[in-house]
Order: C-alpha cells, then structure tokens, then sequence
C-alpha cells in the first residue's frame, strides 16, 4: 500500500483520519480537500497560459514588425539598391520647386514663353475724372474699416477712375466671370454646345451658394442650366462643373494668360473662402469690355452672357445704388471679408460705362454693403449729368 501524501499545515493524527475516513465512509459525494485545491490549481494555470499566449501572439505581431522596421531594416536592408533613391525630376529639372509656369497632371512644368498677342484689348483711358475720384476717396473716409478697389471707365470719352485698380484682391464669386467668358470661347470653337450636358456627381459639390448642391445626384444636366445658375445664382457646384468640362483650373489659367490677363487666376475649387482666387478691378473690367465690344466672342454667345448677366439675383449692391431706370449686367462676389460687384451700367439717357467695386471689410460687416451702395449711386450720378 502506497504512503499517503501529506498536506503542509496539517497533522499526521489528521492526515490519517481524513485517509481512513474518505477510504471508508458510505459518503462517497464529498470530496477530499486535496483534489478540491487541485482543481483551483488547474484553473489559475489555465488563466496562465492563455495570458501568456496572448502576450506571445502581441509581440509577435506588432512589437517584433515595428521593431523591425524601425530599427533592423535600415541598418541590414534586404536591397541595398533601395537605399538610393534618385529624384529625375530635380535632376532635369533644378528650378522645379520654385520656378514654373504651368500644372499638368498635378506636377509642375516649365512651359515656353507665349510671345503671341494677347487676345484681349485694354481699355482705352484718356483723362482720369478727378472730382468722381474725390468723392469717391470722401466716402471711404466715412467707412473706415473698408479698404476699397474702385475703377471706373466711360465708353464714350474713356475718362476714368483708378483707386487701387491694379491691388490684387480675393476674386470670391467673381471669379465666374472668367469661366463663363472661356465656357462661351470653348462653344465658339465647336468644342461642346450649349445643349450637351453633366452629370452632378458628388465630389461636384460645393457647399456656399447655389442650390445645385442639394440636387439629387446622377441626374444630367445642360451646359446652358449650368452656366444660368452659375451667374443668377452663383452657384459653386455649377460652376466646379463647368471647369471641369473644360479641362479644369490649369485650363482655366492657360486661357486667362492667352487674353493678357496678370494678376486674374483660379488657384482653388469653389466655394474659395481662403479667399486664393485673385484679381483686380482693372482686369475685371478689362474682361467686361471684350466681352461688350470686341470679337473675342461671336455674337450669340454675346447674348447669352448679357442674359446671364442681366437677371443677377443679387441686386444689393451695384443696382441698389441706381435708378429704376438704368441698365446693369454684372456679377457680384461675397466671402464674408470681401464683397464685391463689376458691370456694365447704361444709363436712362443712354451714356455707358463700366464700374467694377471690390472692398475688404471686416468679416460680414454691412459696411462694404454700404460703401458699395454709395458708391455706385454717386458714380451713376456723375457719369448721367
């Protein structure tokens, strides 16, 4: 017969009487203390092993690869040739950070100097209206917080008004001016026609104005409802549509160049509320005029950009300052630090002239409303007498 195990802490008197009694005693149910603190013992063992494994598969899997990664691959690469990596583009290319003029397929490109002559014509200016531009000056006076742009030019004498025409400020919605102006080029040269159409799709979307962004999407629309919309609505997925039909901002750009304009540029997807879409007063109605009176345009996209241009929406700010009576084409822009409005005005006695009014202002103030409602009522004024 085998010696019986004997538990620490426990008597041999006791030792033996538990052995005889669990031998002997018809309770066989009731279990012998030993194996009761074995079970415990396998339990906690068991707890033991799955936490160990689970430590095991951490590091395996995450601690061991960063590691590695971090530490041995670069000092043992398995291909010594990757660790020599030859950028060709500023090898051929050393001025490309810094010196380019043109973007395609989203990478910088040196491109040759366009020497051909512009396609639009400046503005022929004879003398400049001194008493207009007083007053003009005496009202900013009196707006303090406003920090204005004013050109003004009349067809008939070429007199003008220049208050910082040529200071380069954010473009805002403005900017549509432009893109319908080369929207009507691209048509003229049989590229696309009014009646082919877009389909809205999402990443055409553009928060800001217009209602073009809550439509429902992969429906088709015409080039002709999308540039109405962009101009009497201004709307910005209209109008990030339209760009893209014709080749994007770079496309854009290429062509504002070819017309002579400088400082007029589209550097961002509407809504542009970091304000990086510029131009000037001076540009702005450089482009109104080639579109009144030149041959950069055929005669029926002429009149359909004069439909545009007459049924604006927003008339609070160059029309609230003329008279019932006159005739405004325009387009107006607002991004909260910068409001401005540039048109074509006629007046009831038939005189024309071109007003463009940009004014930086603090974010939302009513003051550049009201400057640009002032100013376009004493503009009016002097030009009709």
């Amino acid at each position: 017969m085998p010696e019986p195990k004997y538990r620490e802490n426990i008597d041999m008197y006791t030792a033996a009487y538990e052995q005889y009694y669990f031998k002997n005693s018809p309770y066989r149910k009731v279990k012998p203390i030993e194996k009761v603190i074995k079970k415990k013992k396998n339990k906690a063992n068991l707890i033991k092993r799955i936490t160990l494994l689970a430590i095991f598969f951490f590091l395996l899997f995450y601690v061991f690869p960063y590691s590695y990664k971090t530490f041995v691959a670069d000092i043992f690469p398995q291909n010594p040739k990757n660790m020599l990596r030859v950028d060709y583009q500023r090898l051929m290319y050393p001025t490309y950070e810094y010196l380019y003029k043109d973007l395609f397929l989203g990478k910088y490109i040196i491109k040759d100097t366009n020497y051909n002559k512009p396609l639009m014509v400046n503005l022929q200016e004879t003398s400049e209206r001194h008493g207009l531009k007083n007053r003009l000056i005496d009202l900013a006076q009196n707006y303090k917080a406003i920090q204005p742009a004013v050109f003004v030019w009349e067809y008939n004498s070429g007199t003008y008004v220049d208050i910082n025409a040529n200071v380069v400020y954010p473009a805002a919605s403005i900017i549509k001016l432009p893109v319908l102006i080369e929207m009507f080029r691209e048509i003229d040269q049989g590229n696309f026609s009014l009646n082919d159409t877009m389909v809205l799709e999402d990443y055409y979307r553009a928060p800001g104005s217009g209602k073009l962004q809550y439509s429902q999407g992969g429906i088709a629309h015409s080039m002709d409802y999308l540039a109405k919309i962009m101009i009497e609505n201004s709307d910005n997925s209209s109008t990030n549509m339209i760009m893209a039909k014709m080749g994007g901002m770079p496309s854009v750009n290429r062509a504002m160049k070819s017309w002579g304009l400088v400082n007029t540029r589209i550097n961002n997807w509407l809504p542009d509320l970091d304000g990086t879409n510029t131009t000037t007063a001076r540009e702005l109605a450089k482009m109104l005029y080639n579109i009144d009176t030149t041959n950069i345009l055929s005669s029926n996209s002429k009149k359909y950009i004069a439909d545009y241009l007459s049924h604006v929406k927003n008339n609070r700010l160059l029309q609230a300052g003329l008279p019932s009576d006159a005739i405004l084409l325009h387009k107006t822009g607002d991004i909260g630090y910068m409001l401005g409005d540039a048109g074509i005005v006629r007046t009831a006695n038939g005189r024309k002239y071109i007003v463009v009014i940009l004014a930086m202002r603090p974010y939302n103030s009513s003051q550049g409303k009201e400057f640009i409602v002032e100013a376009s009522k004493i503009i009016y004024n002097n030009i009709s007498m």
